[in-house]
C-alpha cells in the first residue's frame, strides 16, 4: 500500500461522508462485540449490569403498575429485554446484529422469558399503534444523520400507541470536552479487535463543531485487503435544539435527567442526558 494512498485515506472527510466498511455484520468484529456487550469490565457496548438496573428501575417510575407492550430499539445481546421482560412487560428487541439477536434468543431461551427478538434494521421498522413504551439507549440515537433520524421518529411515532413514550439517552454539550476531542491514535497488532490476523489500525477522533458532531474515524490496514474505514458519525444535542427536533417529530419532552450514569471519576457521567418524550 502507497503512503500517498493511505495519506489520502485518512484526511478529513466531509460531513457524513460514509466509510468503506461496517463492523455489525462482520464475523470476526461481531464476535468481539458480543463480547463487549457481555463485560463487566468497560462499558465499551454496553453499560454495566448495575447501571442497566438503575436505567430499568427509572424507566419504569414512568410508567404505572400494570404490565406495558415495549419495544426495545437496538437491543444488543437483550440485557435491558431481560429485566423489563422479568418484571411482568411483554418485550420485542430488534438488532441490526445477527450475532447479538441470536445470543439473546438464546438467553432468554434459558431464563423461560418470552420476548420476541427481531433480527432488523430498526430504520425499517413497520406496524402501527402497538407499543406503550419505546426504548433506545446508549446513545444510539446520536449517530443518525438527519434523514435517518427523522425516519427513525416516523417509525417510533406510527408504533407508538396514542400518548405513548419514547425515552432515550443522548450526548449534550458537555460531551466535547468529557470525550478529550480532537485526538489520534494508533495499534498494531497480531491479531485483535478489528481482524483475526495482523493490522494496523489508525483512529482518529474529529470534532465538526459546526454542526455539533464528534467522528470516530477507524481505518484498519491489512494485507492483502484494501484500507478498511470505518466512519462513526455521532452527535451531541443542545436542549433546545432536541426539543425542537422532537416536536416536529410529534413528541413532547415531559422528563429529563442526567444522574442515572455512576461518577467514575473520568468526567463523563453527565455528558449523557436521558430523555422521557410522549406521543402527540
Amino acid at each position: 500500500m502507497q503512503i500517498s494512498h493511505l495519506l489520502e485515506t485518512t484526511k478529513k472527510p466531509a460531513l457524513y461522508e460514509k466509510g468503506n466498511a461496517g463492523m455489525w455484520e462482520d464475523d470476526h468484529i461481531s464476535r468481539h462485540l458480543l463480547a463487549l456487550h457481555l463485560s463487566q469490565d468497560c462499558d465499551a457496548a454496553s453499560r454495566k449490569r448495575g447501571t442497566i438496573e438503575k436505567t430499568v428501575r427509572w424507566i419504569e417510575t414512568h410508567l404505572d403498575n400494570t404490565p406495558k407492550t415495549i419495544l426495545d430499539l437496538g437491543c444488543g445481546p437483550g440485557l435491558y429485554c431481560e429485566l423489563l421482560a422479568g418484571h411482568g412487560h411483554r418485550v420485542t428487541g430488534v438488532d441490526f446484529s445477527q450475532r447479538s439477536i441470536a445470543y439473546a434468543r438464546q438467553s432468554a431461551t434459558q431464563k423461560g422469558l418470552k420476548i420476541d427478538y427481531l433480527h432488523e434494521n430498526y430504520l425499517d421498522l413497520s406496524g402501527e399503534d402497538l407499543f406503550d413504551l419505546v426504548i433506545l439507549i446508549f446513545c444510539d440515537f446520536d449517530v443518525l444523520v438527519p434523514a435517518d433520524r427523522a425516519r427513525l421518529l416516523e417509525n417510533i411515532y406510527r408504533a407508538l400507541k396514542p400518548g405513548g413514550l419514547f425515552i432515550f439517552d443522548t450526548l449534550n454539550p458537555k460531551a466535547p470536552a468529557a470525550m478529550n476531542v480532537p485526538g489520534k491514535s494508533w495499534e498494531v497488532a497480531d491479531g485483535g479487535f478489528w481482524r483475526a490476523g495482523p493490522y494496523l489500525a489508525l483512529s482518529e477522533t474529529i470534532h465538526y463543531e459546526e454542526a455539533q458532531v464528534i467522528l470516530q474515524q477507524h481505518v484498519v490496514c491489512s494485507e492483502p485487503d484494501v484500507p478498511a474505514v470505518y466512519r462513526f458519525w455521532t452527535h451531541y444535542y443542545r436542549h433546545e435544539d432536541l426539543v425542537s427536533i422532537l416536536d416536529t417529530g410529534g413528541f413532547s419532552v415531559v422528563g429529563t435527567t442526567e444522574d442515572l450514569l455512576p461518577d467514575d471519576g473520568s468526567g463523563t457521567h453527565d455528558m449523557v442526558t436521558f430523555y422521557v418524550t410522549q406521543k402527540k
